[in-house]
């Protein structure tokens, strides 16, 4: 059964740019190229977007005897009744499978100690490993699956999701493993990313590990074929710009390509490196300089923020969108779901960035939606409501398009719709 939409508000179609090109600069702000006013309907067959039109013509044409109930002969009608529609939301950062709790570290940040200083006593990701280790492939699959459905109540369609909880080869495998399954079995669109440079284990020393990585790790993650990038934190005090360069270089011999954490807490031309080593995208970028952030966009490598991260850590709130905006450098939003920041609100990101950073919520939206589905490398997934691509789309509360991140207690979606199907 086909769906048909009618009496939609405002729709962000997000159509300024062409396909697979992200939107940057001043056209992030620019609502008549990318915004559609109400009184359009869309029209769904076998997933996809069919048209996107006046309602009443719809009507007319596809359900002349509909009678206000929300199903037909053919279709499955839903009358939004003025409300705003926008593109299924896309989420590029998450570490999604992990177990533990680090709740205790919040007193930790409280009493003066840094990110790496908890590291540095046993806390941080190693705790997290440590409890990750002992989780079956089914527990796995179990904890993915449950975040998976919390994260599409909140409008997201697509998430890339890190291994790097296990930091040995048995469960960095097992992490992708579970990854794949999620990835055929789920409505959400999953993409694999294989993160076993996200920290040094306690077993055994730095090189040591860096040299399992290269010549064990690597090759069994690459044989068994599920991640689709590989992911180094690049980071002072974790991995160095010499061995993320490295890692990366080992990866694209067998076929590999990455996107990188980088300048998360200081300025280490992570970004520079990144756009260097031709990564899809380069990740926090919180205190990159602006020469590395031009080198991105030259490059073609996305600059993709992660405001949550700061948020929940207590650290400043100073990301530079308008300098991003004002210089046509290309970016995208993600929550960066991990054990520190327990966040799969999408519009709750875009909130902290509207409120606190002064971002549009129309550019938060591109942020989130387009932006991120260009570093996905997959044709189904657009962040756009174009005729002719997947019906991926949700229905805002609100008659305005920037209603979809101005509930942060709240979810903004009445309706979310994959591949034109309600979820």
């Amino acid at each position: 059964m086909g769906m048909l939409i009618l009496n939609a508000g405002e729709i962000a179609h997000l159509d300024s740019s062409a396909s697979n090109s992200a939107i940057s600069g001043p056209d992030m702000l620019d609502r008549e190229s990318n915004v559609a006013p109400s009184g359009l309907g869309i029209l769904i067959e076998n997933g996809k977007i069919k048209s996107v039109t006046d309602s009443q013509s719809l009507q007319s044409e596809y359900a002349p005897d509909w009678d206000g109930h929300e199903s037909s002969s053919k279709f499955n009608i839903v009358d939004v009744n003025g409300c705003a529609i926008i593109p299924g939301l896309i989420d590029s950062h998450t570490h999604l499978i992990w177990a533990g709790d680090r709740s205790s570290e919040m007193r930790l940040r409280q009493s003066g100690m840094t990110y790496r200083e908890i590291s540095q006593i046993g806390g941080g990701i190693r705790r997290t490993v440590s409890s990750t280790r002992l989780m079956t492939t089914e527990n796995m699959i179990t904890t993915g699956m449950s975040r998976i459905n919390e994260a599409s109540k909140y409008g997201t369609c697509a998430m890339e999701v890190k291994s790097g909880y296990g930091l040995n080869t048995d469960t960095e495998l097992k992490l992708l493993e579970a990854a794949s399954f999620l990835s055929k079995n789920s409505e959400v669109s999953i993409y694999p990313t294989w993160l076993g440079a996200h920290d040094f284990p306690h077993e055994i020393d730095r090189s040591q590990y860096i040299d399992d990585i290269l010549t064990e790790q690597l090759p069994k993650v690459a044989e068994q074929g599920i991640a689709k990038w590989c992911d180094v934190f690049c980071e002072d005090g974790w991995y160095s710009n010499e061995e993320t360069e490295s890692i990366v270089s080992h990866a694209k011999e067998f076929g590999l390509d990455s996107r990188l954490h980088v300048d998360e807490f200081v300025d280490s031309d992570g970004l520079a490196l990144a756009a260097e080593l031709g990564s899809v995208s380069a990740d926090h970028v919180a205190k990159s300089n602006p020469n590395s952030r031009q080198k991105a966009s030259d490059a073609g490598t996305m600059q993709t923020f992660l405001p949550g991260t700061p948020y929940v850590l207590g650290h400043s709130l100073d990301l530079p969108f308008s300098e991003c905006i004002e210089n046509d450098w290309a970016f995208s939003l993600a929550t960066d779901f991990n054990p520190n920041c327990r966040i799969l609100s999408l519009p709750l990101v875009a909130n902290i960035c509207c409120t606190r950073m002064g971002l549009d919520p129309l550019a938060a939206l591109i942020a989130s939606t387009i932006n991120p589905a260009t570093t996905l490398g997959d044709q189904n997934i657009s962040g756009r409501i174009v005729e002719g691509e997947s019906a991926n789309l949700n229905i805002v509360w609100s008659t305005d398009i920037d209603g979809w991140c101005q509930t942060p207690g709240e979810n903004p979606f009445s309706h979310n719709i994959i591949s034109g199907n309600i979820v």
